[in-house]
């Protein structure tokens, strides 16, 4: 399986994104592993580990940029070589973490959308009581219509059957009360279809923001502006959590002393709702597999990110996708 690996995309980049790549190839061998960059600062990188591969690309898509205007201007830009590799079958799937409105306008200009599909979506697996839940749409879609979220639902359904090994996923619609009287229009609308017509999926209806992380649904759906500000706000008080442990708990003696008693469960705890261990988050509804990483991915987010874009294709969730929601 080859996958193709934008390698200047990320604030870390291409040092991480090379450390990432190689730390996939040694971890997964039947994978491929193709970096794309300029041939001045990745090519050195690349020829330091064997199991790696190198392709040129001579532009770069700035985090600055219209994402558009810069894919339909930088026709050589190491994100649309990527996707280019994966639409004329040179790579079964690509990763960058670059620039995310760069990365979508690369994978639907180039690539293109599953037939049928209104709007691709971006999911993400979040940590919740008892595992994960997957959380639909983070970003991908700042103003959204009912009927996108409809299909981000049914999406959603498909990756948390196909790759969370969840028989009936269960599907909740993120709002600020449980009635289904709640929320703005948009989801008062979206809960009345779901409810009337949900082409089969398991709705349990509205879920608040203290019910995702209790479990009660697989599946979380939400607008894209509304999802990206939750999954921050979650990923930013996580951080500042740990950091004020690591700052208080040595203060004082008896904190030192109980604070090397606590260590190995507060490290399972970090471990657990780590987005580094998540890795990144596929577009779907993308006529291919594109992998979404965290801008500021090190090495092992990116090794991460390589992995969510394997499962992808090893479970053939394009083709899932598109007989369910395709035409």
């Amino acid at each position: 399986m080859r996958i193709a690996v934008d390698g200047m995309g990320g604030d870390f980049a291409p040092s991480a994104v090379v450390e990432g790549a190689a730390l996939a190839a040694s971890t997964w061998p039947d994978l491929e592993m193709v970096v794309v960059g300029q041939a001045d600062q990745v090519q050195p990188l690349v020829e330091r580990h064997p199991g790696l591969r190198f392709r040129p690309a001579t532009q770069v898509i700035e985090m600055d940029e219209h994402p558009a205007q810069a894919v339909r201007a930088k026709t050589d830009s190491s994100m649309s070589v990527c996707a280019r590799m994966c639409k004329q079958g040179e790579a079964a799937g690509w990763v960058s973490a670059g620039n995310s409105g760069g990365i979508l306008a690369a994978a639907l200009l180039i690539q293109g959308r599953i037939r049928g599909v209104e709007r691709p979506a971006l999911g993400s697996v979040v940590p919740i009581l008892d595992g994960t839940a997957y959380f639909v749409d983070v970003g991908a879609n700042v103003d959204s219509r009912p009927e996108f979220l409809v299909q981000f639902a049914q999406m959603g359904s498909v990756y948390a059957r196909e790759l969370m090994q969840r028989p009936n996923p269960k599907v909740g619609l993120l709002a600020n009360g449980e009635e289904d009287g709640k929320g703005d229009e948009l989801v008062r609308e979206v809960n009345a279809r779901l409810r009337k017509n949900g082409n089969g999926l398991n709705f349990v209806g509205n879920v608040e923001p203290k019910e995702v992380f209790a479990g009660k649904a697989d599946v979380v759906v939400a607008d894209g502006f509304v999802g990206n500000v939750a999954i921050k706000m979650a990923e930013a008080t996580a951080d500042f959590l740990f950091r004020n442990l690591r700052e208080e708990i040595p203060s004082t003696v008896s904190g030192k002393v109980g604070g090397l008693l606590i260590r190995p469960g507060v490290q399972r705890i970090r471990s657990r709702i780590d987005w580094r261990e998540f890795g990144g988050a596929p577009l779907l509804g993308i006529d291919g597999v594109a992998v979404v990483a965290h801008g500021r991915s090190d090495a092992r987010a990116v090794k991460n990110a390589i992995r969510v874009a394997r499962d992808a294709v090893a479970a053939r969730l394009v083709d899932k996708l598109r007989q369910a929601v395709g035409r």
